[in-house]
């Protein structure tokens, strides 16, 4: 398929710029070959079937947007956000003006942090070591919030909002977003109807937000981003399996691990670390996941192009354009939809 077969018209005004009350989002329910229903995310226990497998990505978002101050003759701060972390002290990172940043530098955020340029890559980017304490750069630091979410300038309050209320493992450059709808209250529910609630982690990266910018989709490869599965967790996941019990994954990066993961164990569930760059389009064919929530996503994204392949591309074209009609919310802060898998 071509780029442009994912492509829709979305009104700005449905783009969400502010975040809702945590577990009052609509919530579309889309099961291929029945009508779409609405709801409520609030009810979102109640959509789950009580053998049902719930699986969270508990990946934590740093404030990974951090601003430098000017060298030399600049009269504007240098922006930095980082994409990828090395080891404890070292990242990679975009840089902007990257022109006027070079190996060897040292940049300065507060008088505890700095950061010494190690490298600069013929792409532009650059690799800083952090010398001083993390929660300066905790502190310091803003969450990289997407391009369509216009803030004159950033506000604390989003390093709350811009966080799951499950966030676990730091390491994340944006948020896991379908998980933002959840409340404590809401994940109590879930747990009171005996339905297994299983943490996975995947470092949300580059990876998953990287355009497409070539129409023949065979021709765009996918950043990696590590995840980790726990002893715990695969064995929930391979008692899954052997009983027949469907998988609901919270979010696309859920998604990404476990059809990593199990194809990584030919069929079964290994506990570890690993990397995957696994790029999911129509055709692909789904051996982990049954179920998924998963919020509204950008044209001609590579996240639009996973739902479509999970629950068939004349699926989501519909659910979106009534979406649209209806007036749902749009993107990271905006509304969710529970989807079946066509294979389901």
């Amino acid at each position: 398929m071509k780029r442009t077969d994912f492509a829709y018209d979305l009104p700005r005004e449905l783009i969400a710029q502010e975040p809702r009350p945590r577990g009052q989002s609509r919530m579309m329910v889309v099961t291929p070959g029945e009508p779409i229903e609405h709801d409520s995310f609030a009810n979102f226990p109640n959509r789950l079937g009580a053998s049902d497998v719930l699986v969270i990505n508990d990946t934590r978002v740093i404030p990974a947007r951090l601003y430098a101050e000017p060298k030399g003759q600049m009269k504007n701060r240098i922006e930095l956000l980082l994409t990828r972390q090395l080891d404890d002290q070292m990242w990679e990172a975009w840089c902007k003006p990257a022109k006027r940043v070079k190996a060897g530098d040292q940049l300065r955020f507060s008088p505890i942090l700095t950061a010494a340029v190690m490298a600069k890559r013929d792409d532009g980017t650059i690799v800083v070591r952090f010398e001083g304490p993390h929660e300066e750069l905790e502190r310091v630091g803003v969450p990289p919030l997407p391009p369509y979410i216009a803030r004159e300038t950033p506000r604390e309050s989003d390093k709350e909002s811009y966080q799951t209320v499950y966030a676990a493992e730091r390491g994340a450059i944006a948020a896991p977003t379908a998980g933002l709808h959840f409340t404590r209250e809401i994940l109590d529910a879930v747990a009171a109807r005996g339905i297994d609630v299983v943490r996975i982690t995947l470092h949300v990266g580059l990876g998953t937000f990287k355009p497409v910018k070539v129409d023949d989709l065979a021709e765009h490869r996918m950043d990696s981003e590590r995840y980790t599965i726990s002893a715990e967790a695969a064995a929930t996941l391979n008692r899954a399996l052997d009983d027949k019990r469907p998988i609901v994954a919270v979010g696309t990066t859920s998604v990404r691990t476990l059809e990593s993961a199990i194809r990584a164990g030919e069929g079964r569930f290994v506990a570890g670390s690993a990397e995957t760059s696994i790029f999911i389009t129509p055709g692909f064919e789904f051996r982990a996941v049954d179920k998924l929530l998963t919020n509204f996503h950008l044209p001609e994204s590579t996240l639009i192009m996973l739902v479509s392949a999970f629950a068939g591309v004349e699926t989501i074209r519909n659910a979106y354009a009534t979406a649209i009609a209806e007036k749902y919310s749009f993107y990271s802060y905006g509304d969710c939809m529970l989807l079946t898998s066509t294979s389901s």
